[in-house]
């Protein structure tokens, strides 16, 4: 065996992840490029169908129209979901600022949806609603929510809980994830510690034991 399969094979799990992560900002920018294409050219021809319905009345015929914001509601919720997911997945640094944490666990939830299902996670949410937070790198917010509910769908799946609460408590805005997983094993211990390290470098505290996950950060 050459030294170069070698050391291929015995490369770290970390290092082959970090690699395989670089090449996600290129490709959602070209996944986002590439489908909003056609999306844009169904959107206008929809207009053109929706005109040419109208005929002589001017109307478009009840029944017809119906199909047609059916349409229009799918084109804008597949354009919606892309952007929701190149904002979470995508890492393109930021500037300190503030941030709505609120908003952010909202979508959160929304992106890991399909995972939660998949999973077989009951999933219930107790979001305060406009809970601001100062950080470092706003960009990051996507970072932390992501991990922290990957980390409890994983402990929780095949039917366990995870319960996720927002809320103000004077000078911090905390987010807690809960699940039902107890005190077993941590699922990936790389990425709790990817999480601690972001923490400590954003100035964002960080509680984790057994089944809860707690993030305190400065409140705007």
């Amino acid at each position: 065996m050459s030294n170069s399969a070698s050391s291929v094979e015995d490369a770290p799990q970390p290092v082959l992840g970090a690699a395989r992560y670089l090449a996600v900002p290129t490709l959602m920018d070209s996944l986002l490029h590439d489908v909003r294409n056609p999306l844009n050219a169904l959107a206008i021809h929809l207009e053109v169908l929706s005109e040419k319905l109208k005929a002589e009345t001017g109307q478009v015929p009840a029944s017809q129209e119906k199909n047609l914001k059916a349409m229009r509601d799918q084109i804008q919720r597949v354009d919606g979901i892309l952007k929701l997911f190149s904002d979470f997945l995508v890492f393109r640094g930021g500037t300190t600022g503030v941030a709505d944490l609120s908003d952010a666990t909202t979508r959160a939830l929304g992106v890991l949806g399909h995972e939660g299902r998949k999973r077989r996670v009951q999933v219930q949410s107790a979001v305060e609603a406009g809970v601001q937070i100062r950080l470092g790198d706003t960009s990051e917010l996507g970072f932390f929510l992501i991990q922290a509910l990957l980390r409890a769908y994983r402990r929780a799946e095949s039917g366990g809980s995870v319960r996720v609460t927002v809320r103000g408590e004077a000078a911090s805005a905390v987010l807690e994830i809960e699940d039902s997983g107890g005190a077993s094993t941590e699922p990936l211990p790389e990425a709790v510690e990817a999480l601690r390290l972001r923490c400590s470098q954003l100035g964002v505290d960080l509680f984790i034991r057994a089944g809860v996950c707690r993030l305190l950060f400065p409140r705007a």
